[in-house]
């Protein structure tokens, strides 16, 4: 199939490092166009990632006949309609998480996608990491028998003053436009690495609530899922504690699989054969393995990576945790 001609639908820090590069690595793939409402902005940062062209207007990019996909990297509270218009045009989509504001606004994308007959992936990209991937893998072996509770704590500091008066913190800290705090942020990754591990949601329930009240948007958040395969997990975040943390653990019949979610520690397996340490070099573009993935789904050598169905179930989790539906 052709090459895949990206254009990108905001140009925010995120794209900056962690995704905007990796769309020129790619074989098969080249971004092509991006656009932001700053005009001098969206100038500089096509110059800078030497992109040939730039708009100020979604729909003109959108339209434009040489995209023939979209990656959509705006707050969560743009990414229904953006993806909506991209499926209408034609076009394949590959958005942001959280993949929306909530389920109820995801089911009407997973419909589009139906509706158009086209191709969404969301962007839960540590599914493709050689890191997770290799979680999985174990899991797999039964390299600590039959999985039975997962338990994960994801703990940060306060944020400072200075923080909180920048704009990138402030729209994230807005229900309105992130769909909830921090936990919005953060956590859609850590639920889809649960969903890609231990598979259908059976049961779900959690708490949350604006405990230091800094900011609009809850700070605590607590929850657990009954996975179908009878794995039980339990998560804690907590955006006001005294240190940091993020740990994840996984007990199984005959061993423990331990890990982070972002800081790149060492794997630890435990099980009969003893304790191994398992390492992996940090990527240079975190979603250089997931773009990868999506240009040869979206070029018909491979399945979706992370379907709009499939980021709809973590949005569930998300409702389900902070009462959001």
């Amino acid at each position: 199939m052709q090459d895949i001609h990206w254009g990108m639908i905001g140009a925010g820090d995120v794209t900056e490092v962690k995704s905007g590069p990796a769309f020129q690595k790619v074989k098969g793939s080249k971004l092509i166009a991006v656009m932001r409402r700053d005009e001098e902005k969206v100038k500089d940062y096509a110059e800078r990632h030497h992109i040939v062209k730039w708009y100020t207007n979604a729909q003109e990019l959108i339209d434009d006949p040489e995209v023939n996909a979209i990656y959509i990297a705006t707050p969560p509270d743009s990414h229904e309609d953006y993806a909506l218009r991209a499926l209408k045009a034609g076009k394949m989509v590959y958005v942001e998480k959280p993949m929306t504001l909530s389920s109820i606004h995801a089911h009407h994308m997973v419909k589009a996608v139906k509706y158009y007959e086209g191709k969404l992936t969301v962007a839960h990209y540590r599914r493709e990491q050689p890191y997770f991937k290799k979680i999985k893998a174990l899991l797999n072996e039964n390299a600590i028998g039959i999985p039975r509770l997962v338990s994960l704590q994801y703990w940060r500091r306060p944020l400072t003053k200075e923080a909180l008066s920048k704009p990138k913190t402030q729209w994230r800290l807005d229900p309105a436009i992130s769909g909830g705090g921090l936990f919005h942020d953060i956590a859609p990754h850590q639920i889809d690495l649960m969903y890609y591990l231990f598979g259908n949601v059976a049961r779900v329930n959690g708490i949350s609530f604006n405990q230091a009240q800094l900011y609009p948007a809850d700070d605590v958040v607590t929850g657990q899922i009954l996975f179908q395969n009878d794995v039980l997990f339990n998560g804690s975040w907590l955006f006001n504690a005294s240190e940091n943390n993020d740990r994840c653990e996984i007990i199984g019949s005959e061993g423990k699989i331990t890990f982070s979610v972002f800081s790149n520690d060492p794997i630890e397996l435990i099980n009969s054969e003893g304790k191994q340490l398992l390492s992996f070099e940090k990527l240079a573009h975190v979603q250089e393995p997931m773009i990868q993935a999506v240009v040869e789904y979206f070029q018909g050598k491979r399945s979706n990576p992370c379907s709009a169905a499939e980021g709809m179930e973590v949005m569930k989790v998300l409702d389900a945790f902070t009462q959001t539906v």
